[in-house]
């Protein structure tokens, strides 16, 4: 009987610590109240040249990338640019019912298929301002919750690398010297 018990105790660990929670990956939605389109500089909205990916954690000091593959913006004539629509994803690193912070990360394609390496390559990139949302999914036992809107998600531009606004600063600067002379 003993074993019993403690097999079952050892189940209930398991399935607990294997639970984990979703979000829509979407930052657009009419149902939820969720229209936070993601820019590039001069107020164009980002199209299928650009890729995006969650980030979330349990706390906002662990946030890591959701999924094996960033996911390219829409860019059907104009329609939905700007916009993920992304499915639901699944947390890894958060469980179900728990509160997750995430942030959504944007970046130009061109720069390889991770936000670090559009960073380090001098490409357009950015992200949002963090949101804790509370994770749906599949509880070791109750029913399913359903999957957390990014409810509070909001709008953001890219920037360029930093370096390569210096450079920009400074091109302008020599000009501005060449012609006082």
């Amino acid at each position: 009987m003993k074993r019993l018990l403690l097999a079952s105790a050892f189940v209930a660990a398991a399935a607990t610590a294997m639970a984990q929670g979703t979000v829509k990956f979407s930052n657009f939605s009419t149902v939820d109240g969720i229209n936070s389109p993601v820019f590039a500089p001069g107020g164009v909205k980002l199209g299928s040249a650009y890729l995006g990916q969650l980030y979330a954690g349990p706390t906002e000091g662990s946030l890591a990338p959701v999924g094996s593959a960033a996911i390219a913006f829409k860019d059907a004539a104009g329609v939905g640019t700007g916009y993920i629509i992304g499915g639901t994803a699944t947390l890894g690193n958060v469980g179900v019912g728990a509160t997750a912070f995430i942030q959504l990360r944007a970046w130009e394609a061109a720069g390889g298929t991770s936000y670090e390496a559009a960073q380090a390559a001098g490409k357009l990139f950015g992200s949002s301002a963090t949101i804790s949302v509370v994770t749906g999914g599949q509880p070791p036992s109750g029913p399913p919750l359903v999957p957390a809107p990014l409810t509070g998600l909001a709008s953001f531009t890219l920037v360029p690398e930093p370096s390569t606004l210096a450079l920009g600063v400074l091109g302008a600067a020599a000009l501005l010297l060449r012609r006082r002379r």
